[in-house]
This record gives C-alpha cells, sequence and structure tokens, in this order.
C-alpha cells in the first residue's frame, strides 16, 4: 500500500514528514519502509530513503534518529515537535526557516489531497498519530511569492533555473541558478544556490524574482555540495536583520497578534471608511513585516514607513491584477 507514486516526489517528501511528525515516538525503519516504499528492493529503498532524509534535512526539517530498544540497535526516525513548532507571530531566523518546507505544503491545494491521503493510510496502518502536530504552521506564514513553487521544486529535484531578478536599485537581470535550499530568514523567503554565470554561492529575495521560473535541463543535473548549511549561508549572505517601527490603522476587534507586541495604541482614530472603529497601533518588526500585514487583509491599514506600505500596495495590485 502505497501513499503516493514513487515519481510524485514532492508527495512522498511530504508523507515522510507527516509520518514522523503525526508520532509521538520513534518511527521504526521497517515500518516506514513497509508504508511508504512498499515493494522497493533493499538497495533501491536505502538510496531513495536517504535521499529523501537529505532533500528534507536540506530544508530545514529536523529529522532525529534514535533507538528504539537499548538492548537493540533498530534505529528509528521522528521530528521533535519542540524542534519544528514555530511561535505564533514573530520568528526567529533558526525557528522560521523550518517553514521552507512546512508552510506551504499544509496550506497548498495541490497538496491537500496527499495530506489528507497519507493520514488515512497511516491511520488503516494501525498507527498511533498525534494530529495536532499539523498545526504548527499557520496560514499566516504562507508563502505569496508566485516562484516559490518552482523554486521549492528545482530545489527538491535538483534542476539548474533561470529567471529576471531586480535587485534593490531597480535593475533587472537574467540569473541561472542551481537551487540549493528555500529559506525563509528575517521574515523574507530567500533562494539560496550557485549562481551559474558568476561562478559563486548567491543568495535571492523571492519577492525580487520576476516573472516565471524556467528549468533548464534535466533533474538530478548537478548535487549539493557537501556540508553546505543553506540556513547559514542566507544569514550571512543576506545581511543583518533590520528594525522597522511601523505605525498602522488597525480596525477594532482585529490584528490582534499586532497589539500583543505593540509599543502604543491609540484609540478611536478616524480610519479610512471615515468611522472611528480603528485604532492607530505602533510597533517594531525585526523581520520584513509585508507578509504578516497582508495576512489581516483589510482590517489593516499602513501608515508608515512608506516603503512598507508602498510594498504593501505593490502586492495587493498584484494579486488584483492575477485574479481579474
Amino acid at each position: 500500500m502505497s501513499l503516493a507514486p514513487a515519481g510524485a516526489k514532492s508527495e512522498r517528501l511530504l508523507n515522510l514528514l507527516i509520518m514522523l511528525l503525526v508520532q509521538r515516538h520513534y518511527v521504526p525503519k521497517e515500518k516506514i519502509r513497509s508504508i511508504l516504499y512498499p515493494g522497493m528492493g533493499d538497495e533501491a529503498f536505502e538510496k531513495m530513503f536517504e535521499r529523501d532524509k537529505e532533500e528534507l534535512r536540506s530544508l530545514g526539517v529536523p529529522i532525529e534518529v534514535g533507538s528504539l530498544d537499548p538492548l537493540f540497535d533498530e534505529p528509528g526516525y521522528r521530528i521533535r515537535r519542540d524542534q519544528f513548532e514555530l511561535p505564533e507571530v514573530r520568528l526567529e531566523p533558526d525557528e522560521a526557516a523550518v517553514v521552507s518546507l512546512a508552510a506551504k505544503v499544509w496550506e497548498h491545494a495541490r497538496l491537500a489531497g496527499a495530506t489528507a491521503e497519507a493520514l488515512r493510510k497511516l491511520k488503516a496502518s494501525g498507527q498511533v498519530l498525534d494530529e495536532s502536530a499539523l498545526n504548527i504552521a499557520q496560514p499566516h506564514l504562507m508563502a505569496e511569492e508566485p516562484s516559490f513553487d518552482a523554486l521549492w521544486e528545482a530545489t527538491c529535484d535538483h534542476v539548474q533555473v533561470r529567471f529576471s531578478y531586480r535587485r534593490a536599485s531597480g535593475e533587472e537581470s537574467i540569473r541561472n541558478v542551481q537551487p540549493w535550499g528555500v529559506v525563509r530568514h528575517s521574515g523574507r523567503w530567500y533562494l539560496v544556490g550557485w549562481d551559474v554565470d558568476r561562478a559563486e554561492e548567491r543568495v535571492f529575495r523571492l519577492s525580487r524574482v520576476q516573472g516565471s521560473v524556467r528549468r533548464i535541463g534535466k533533474p538530478g543535473g548537478y548535487q549539493v555540495p557537501e556540508g553546505v548549511d543553506v540556513r547559514a549561508a542566507t544569514r550571512r549572505l543576506a545581511g543583518a536583520r533590520i528594525e522597522r517601527r511601523l505605525t498602522l490603522l488597525v480596525r477594532v476587534g482585529s490584528g490582534h497578534g499586532l497589539r500583543r507586541g505593540a509599543a502604543a495604541t491609540v484609540t478611536g482614530v478616524t480610519g479610512p471608511d471615515g468611522l472611528t472603529d480603528w485604532d492607530r497601533v505602533e510597533l517594531v518588526r525585526s523581520a520584513d513585516p509585508v507578509a504578516e500585514l497582508l495576512s489581516y487583509g483589510a482590517d489593516v491599514v499602513v501608515l508608515e514607513p512608506a516603503e512598507v506600505r508602498d510594498e504593501v500596495r505593490r502586492r495587493l495590485t498584484a494579486l488584483a491584477g492575477e485574479s481579474a
């Protein structure tokens, strides 16, 4: 009984992540094999299982290896909740990095069916599950950048990509990159990889990728250098965290996550609709706040700083254009 076809790599990785996350104890290797890799020969299973574990680890998923019984050497695997869980709103870089996989797949329409099917078949096999573990990734952590899917899948498949990239100066250029990982750092999503044309390691903000991402070559066309830590590379190449002081209008009864960290709140402020059921909230964010602010929809209006207000407007305009 297979949870996903062997060729459906994204679903297979998701199934493995689910299996190790929702169970409370180490999962025996043979149990993983019987449920996720049925019918495979010993050598084929070992190669695919090792490759899948490394794919998840390269995306920031902390897979732990341990012994099921001190009297036996059979290895078991799990993902510890205390290492994988994230705070409700504010994320430190190390905590946010693991979202590079989970924050997308739980809410992704194409993989939602695979998640439900994986849980159903795990239950049918007699596994004791902790489904509350799937609540760790909240919708406001979603990656709204259109390039996320293509770059994440290229990372999993080891396929070189080509895309147009806009620098902070506004200049655009074509980049040819061998992706090593997709990581969330300081509130932004980054692609870490080898810039083929510049012959050096580079990091790219997904929000600056313009247009579509083109795959160049076949899967497995390159290997990630041994010992690469994509999270450390992102911290090193993306630069230091910048603190921003935000001034917002927040509709009364909403924006609780913003209010919890507020430095100051003024009630009874006239809002953009001409009514006085808004509050002016001031707070400091060390991460890029745009994705979080967008998650509150029409209940939050950005007043300052201008660059955050303009970026929120730009992304809303782009979304409106896609849905038109």
